[in-house]
């Protein structure tokens, strides 16, 4: 069977490795010159590689992990010790730690929370321990209700101080979805600690050792292509075309995609077609005949949320630190000494930090100097010792990867709007991390969401019946 797959980011990529893993021949069709989506990376002139996001491998995430085992390539993840590092802005060069003991879960995210006495009074400890009872004993059915609050409301409504929020979820908020508590769905924040505290590992970090483009999507592609499926870069979709001889069910007929260099466009035909697009181009591409569908009106609720990847190159080290660090800066999210952290990028002498700006709404349009600039008087915060006196840090070169539309905004109320893979049209599936899937947006869900297309695609096939289909998870 050809399923034919519009999108080479990681759920594209999983989805077509999982239809491979099947007996079916996917083909993949991208429409940059480079693979990854929302993980892709490039190599400068100097052969310095530059990403479109900070990268964090969880070890709440079970498909990734699986994935890599799959693929025999789990010695790519540098764990890291099992401590979650934040700046503090009172204390200008200085961290503090919440630092996971060798115990059973949630024992050890207890005791990391009450071992931190920098961050949190006990008072505030006590009480937003006490808020996370319910989300502990009832779970994810639990977490799923507080969609409809933000978790600014829900800390509000379990009176937690303003305090933990200032301290502690403002950055978290911003590293998981780029926004602040007051926007971001409380269903969010609370996935997150509901991994982190059930199990053991759920909040230990790894990098990967490279480029995301070659230490992991070209693994996929190089399974994908062995069991005879395909991935065509600078393939664009232009357009679905439709069955003109069914218009009653509107099935797919085939992608056409642009012809390159000037050719003439062609036709994609397969027995399947999904759509691995992000969620704002999918909606673009909606043939009118499915818009007035209650399925894709739905999606109108999602909306891509901009974020800013800054990647800076220095004359000398800023830090030994190698880990993740939460900047806890009104511009910054997180940030880490790549030069420290990613074996490819290593450097004893220099620093390369990569740093995400978020909330990015007011910074999308600046320019490359005014974002580095608006950065480096951050970093003059951060680390004072370093910027100041004699010979201070001197940038060497930057690279800014600017995403108008990367993972979805999400706000309460958006897990109604998130699809199922299933669609009404018999031949055609969505897949990606907008997807209906537990782990939400992030390179989980995006890899969760391409099993979970592909194990619905081969079971419509084998039952010659969309209506048996029941994916979820």
């Amino acid at each position: 069977m050809r399923v034919a797959i519009a999108g080479a980011g990681l759920a594209g990529l999983s989805c077509a490795k999982y239809l491979t893993d099947l007996g079916h021949v996917p083909i993949v069709l991208e429409r940059r010159d480079v693979l990854g989506g929302k993980v892709a990376a490039w190599k400068d002139s100097d052969g310095d590689w530059y990403e479109t996001g900070l990268h964090i491998f969880f070890g709440a995430y079970p498909n990734m992990l699986q994935l890599f085992k799959e693929l025999d390539i789990e010695d790519r993840l540098q764990w890291k010790e099992h401590s979650m590092i934040f700046n503090q802005p009172e204390s200008p060069g200085t961290y503090s730690r919440f630092d996971f003991p060798d115990l059973p879960a949630p024992f050890n995210g207890v005791m990391a929370i009450l071992r931190n006495n920098d961050m949190l009074a006990w008072s505030d400890k006590i009480r937003f321990g006490i808020g996370l009872i319910p989300a502990m004993i009832q779970g994810q059915k639990y977490v799923e209700e507080q969609d409809k609050y933000s978790f600014s409301q829900w800390l509000e409504k379990h009176k937690i101080p303003p305090r933990v929020e200032k301290e502690v979820f403002i950055a978290m908020s911003k590293a998981l979805n780029f926004i602040n508590p007051d926007e971001i769905s409380a269903t969010v924040l609370l996935t997150a600690l509901n991994r982190f505290l059930q199990e053991k590992s759920g909040s230990k970090m790894a990098f990967l050792d490279g480029s995301p483009t070659e230490r992991l999507c070209q693994p996929l592609v190089d399974r994908i292509t062995a069991g005879g499926g395909e991935v065509r870069l600078l393939a664009p979709v232009k357009k679905f075309l439709l069955d003109e001889n069914n218009p009653s069910k509107n099935p797919v007929s085939g992608f056409l995609v642009r012809g390159a260099d000037g050719s003439s466009d062609r036709v994609i035909e397969a027995d399947a077609y999904v759509s691995a697009m992000p969620v704002d181009p999918l909606k673009l591409m909606l043939p009118p005949e499915w818009r007035e569908m209650e399925y894709f009106q739905k999606l109108e609720g999602l909306e891509g949320v901009p974020v800013i990847n800054v990647h800076l190159w220095f004359d000398c080290k800023l830090t030994d630190i190698d880990h993740l660090l939460f900047s806890r800066s009104p511009l910054l999210s997180v940030y880490a000494d790549m030069s420290n952290t990613c074996r490819a990028y290593e450097n004893s002498d220099r620093s390369m930090l990569e740093l995400v700006l978020a909330p990015a709404k007011d910074w999308i349009g600046k320019s490359d100097e005014e974002i580095v600039e608006a950065t480096m008087a951050e970093l003059e915060k951060l680390f004072p010792d370093h910027f100041s006196g004699k010979s201070p840090a001197q940038l060497l070169k930057y690279h800014i990867v600017k995403t108008p539309r990367s993972v979805y905004k999400a706000t309460p109320g958006r897990q109604l709007c998130r699809p199922s893979q299933v669609t009404p049209i018999a031949n055609f599936f969505l897949t990606g991390d907008y997807t209906m899937q537990r782990y939400l947006a992030s390179m989980e869900g995006a890899v969760l969401s391409g099993k979970l297309t592909a194990q619905a695609i081969a079971s419509y096939f084998d039952s010659g019946d969309q209506s048996t289909l029941a994916v979820g998870g």
